[in-house]
Formats: C-alpha cells, sequence, structure tokens
C-alpha cells in the first residue's frame, strides 16, 4: 500500500506542477532586425566545401580585438566581409592581419575601386584572402581592368545586369559572371 501512495502523491505533484504552468509559449522567429540584415547580406555557397564550419560575417572591417575573439568561435571556417565601397588604403586593412590563420577570408567588395591605390592595398595584405567584386554594368575604364587583373586577392567579378555581356570586360584576366535580379 506505501508504493500505490507514493505514485499517488507524485501523480497529483506533476499534475498541480502542470497547471500552474501556464500555456506553452508560441515559437519565435529570429529579431526584425537580423532577419532585415539576413535579406541584404550575401550567402555563400561553396559546392566543394564539404567539412562542417561555421561563418561569422560582418558589414564592415573588424577591429583587431573581434578578429582575435574569433579565436573562441567554435569550428570557425569562414570570415566574409561585405563592404558596399572599396576601402581606400591599406591602412583601413590593416586590421585583416589579425585573421585566425585556419580560417578563409572572403570579402564582397561592391562597385569600382575609386583609385589605384585602392586596389594595391589588397597586394599589401599578407593574409590569404578572396575577394568577389560586386559591379554593376561597365567598368569605368580600361585601367580599371589593368589594376583589378594585377590584384592578386581577386577571384571573380559578378556584375549585376539585366543584359549580360562581356562588353568592357573583355581585358579582365580573372572569371566573370553576370547575375540578373527580379522581383
Amino acid at each position: 500500500m506505501r508504493p500505490t501512495r507514493i505514485a499517488l502523491v507524485f501523480a497529483a505533484g506533476v499534475a498541480a506542477g502542470c497547471m500552474t504552468a501556464g500555456p506553452p509559449l508560441p515559437a519565435q522567429g529570429p529579431p526584425a532586425a537580423a532577419t532585415a540584415h539576413a535579406a541584404v547580406s550575401p550567402l555563400l555557397l561553396d559546392r566543394t566545401d564539404m567539412g562542417l564550419g561555421t561563418t561569422v560575417q560582418f558589414a564592415r572591417i573588424p577591429s583587431a580585438n573581434e578578429l582575435f575573439d574569433l579565436h573562441n568561435v567554435s569550428g570557425l571556417a569562414h570570415v566574409v566581409i561585405a563592404l558596399p565601397s572599396w576601402p581606400k588604403t591599406y591602412l583601413d586593412l590593416q586590421p585583416l592581419e589579425q585573421m585566425p590563420s585556419d580560417a578563409d577570408l572572403i570579402v564582397v567588395l561592391g562597385g569600382f575601386p575609386e583609385t589605384r591605390e585602392a586596389v594595391e592595398a589588397w597586394n599589401q595584405l599578407q593574409v590569404r584572402a578572396r575577394v568577389i567584386l560586386l559591379a554593376q554594368g561597365p567598368p569605368p575604364s580600361s585601367n580599371v581592368l589593368r589594376d583589378l587583373s594585377a590584384m592578386r586577392a581577386l577571384e571573380r567579378v559578378i556584375v549585376d545586369t539585366d543584359d549580360p555581356s562581356h562588353t568592357g570586360y573583355e581585358r579582365l584576366q580573372r572569371p566573370i559572371s553576370f547575375r540578373v535580379l527580379k522581383d
């Protein structure tokens, strides 16, 4: 009779506990700010990358302290930096020298560089980087293409256009692809 009494007390305690907890809360999605940021941020997919890993993304050049803190990120594989315009000098890029050596640095740059110095700054960087140029329309001059072709870190040029054409890019010595955006 004693085990039955213990079971009844236990069942009454469980029932009372469940009743006082209230209804379960509905599932919540990410905050609206995070959703809006994800809509404009690039998602890079590499079909040759079969490993598991963490990608950390910045919309600016991170500070040396932020890059040092990445050593604490579990399974860090990639650091993606998406910039709307080119950094002007090597001093702007210098914090990237603190990149963790076991992670890839992928930089998406918007538009064309304003000066040759902006292109040469990437050649001074002593970090392995993969730069992707996201351009709108043809380049402003053939000198820009010459400078881009001499940039070691430039991996690819992607042109946003309604009419894909190599016109203006004939002298570019990098892979080029086109992206047509539809509403």
